[in-house]
């Protein structure tokens, strides 16, 4: 039995989002910018896919703005806002658990004399309100919260931020990384007060290498890459059409039986932590409930090194993830993990479960018992 429990990390595509992707590389191939027929058949790709992504956010279509993926809508939302938005103050609030697609940004704008400030977060992965709002300053321009977080699943109160944002000061820019929440959650931007929101494809049964950045119409960002004008000289290059359009999809599949869909994937995950919590020597950095994400589980082994368990699992045919996948070329040490409290001597023995729109029980049960087996193994191997 094949078990692909890395959904985190990335999804296979539908079989939708894969026909349209084909139909527009063979049959509807021209470039949205020339001004013929083929061209005008790749605008409307674009024209729809912004439809029905505008829909599922309750947003303007001309608030879409159509990007490489996560990594490059988190990129252009924190370096171009603040970069746009600099003569009204140089300091910015974000977390101790980002993806590296921020943190690195952030990096970045401090080394060009931005200053930023690092919540703390509990055990759970949860910010505090009240330290949020002491951080608060005459010179915040900008503040970076992750709405779902790719390694433990926590889910930070994105509404409650966005309210307490704007009731201090309705210019701070408020921008959630939103690629692990959406799809999975119903977010509202206007509702909750978010000015950017930052989404990928590949998270979604769509295509890598395409994403979105939602861009509140009020809102100042600075572009960053230039050329020849087009998204309205807000990202300039040929669009990827075959991507945006692959895009377009998924989000529309998104959105059909979505809460019966959730409601499912969330009973596997209490299911699958119940399982968890029967092994010797297991430590969920997951847990249930409204505030953790439907779709991913993390656990701490004693005694064996992810690495190990995980390449053990893959024999198996069992494939899961050691930690982000998109830093995976640099291991080190998370700093998620470090920043809710989990023990040192099980950082490094620490693995992610991902779900997905397909997986099942008896996939669960078969992954529960192989760990079952492998553990006791890799545990007198190590301490041999």
């Amino acid at each position: 039995m094949e078990v692909y429990l890395d959904h985190a990390a990335t999804t296979k595509v539908l079989d939708s989002v894969r026909d349209i992707m084909v139909q527009v590389m063979t049959e509807d191939y021209g470039n949205p910018s020339s001004k013929h027929r083929k061209g005008i058949q790749g605008e409307h790709y674009m024209k729809e896919a912004k439809t029905v992504i505008a829909r599922t956010l309750r947003v303007q279509e001309k608030e879409i703005l159509f990007t490489s993926g996560g990594t490059e809508s988190n990129n252009t939302a924190i370096i171009g806002a603040a970069m746009a938005n600099r003569r009204a103050g140089n300091h910015i609030i974000s977390t101790k658990i980002e993806h590296p697609s921020v943190h690195q940004p952030l990096a970045y704008l401090e080394s060009q004399g931005f200053e930023v400030t690092y919540l703390d977060v509990d055990s759970n992965g949860h910010i505090s309100l009240e330290e949020l709002s002491d951080a608060i300053r005459p010179d915040t321009i900008l503040v970076s919260i992750m709405y779902v977080n790719n390694e433990i699943g926590a889910v930070e109160p994105i509404e409650a931020i966005g309210r307490l944002i704007k009731g201090i000061r309705s210019s701070i820019i408020f921008h959630t990384d939103a690629i692990q929440a959406y799809g999975k959650y119903e977010i509202r931007p206007k509702k909750q007060n978010i000015d950017l929101l930052s989404v990928s494809g590949h998270k979604i049964c769509g295509p890598k290498g395409i994403g979105f950045l939602y861009i509140n119409e009020k809102v100042k960002v600075k572009p960053l890459i230039y050329g020849g004008g087009q998204q309205k000289g807000m990202r300039s290059g040929t669009e990827n059409v075959p991507g945006i359009a692959g895009l377009g999809a998924a989000a529309k599949e998104m959105e059909v039986e979505f809460s019966s869909r959730i409601q499912r994937m969330t009973e596997l995950k209490d299911y699958f932590i119940d399982g968890l919590q029967e092994i010797e020597g297991v430590t969920l950095n997951s847990k249930k409930g409204l505030d953790s994400a439907p779709q991913i589980i993390s656990a701490s082994f004693q005694g064996v090194r992810s690495e190990v368990l995980l390449h053990g699992l893959e024999e198996k045919q069992i494939y899961v993830s050691s930690g982000s996948a998109c830093s995976s070329n640099h291991p080190a040490l998370s700093g998620t993990l470090k920043a809710v409290g989990v023990k040192r001597e099980l950082l490094d023995g620490t693995l992610r479960f991902s779900l997905g729109i397909d997986t099942t029980r008896e996939q669960l049960d078969y992954t529960l018992q192989m760990l079952k087996e492998l553990l006791p193994v890799f545990r007198r191997y190590q301490r041999g």
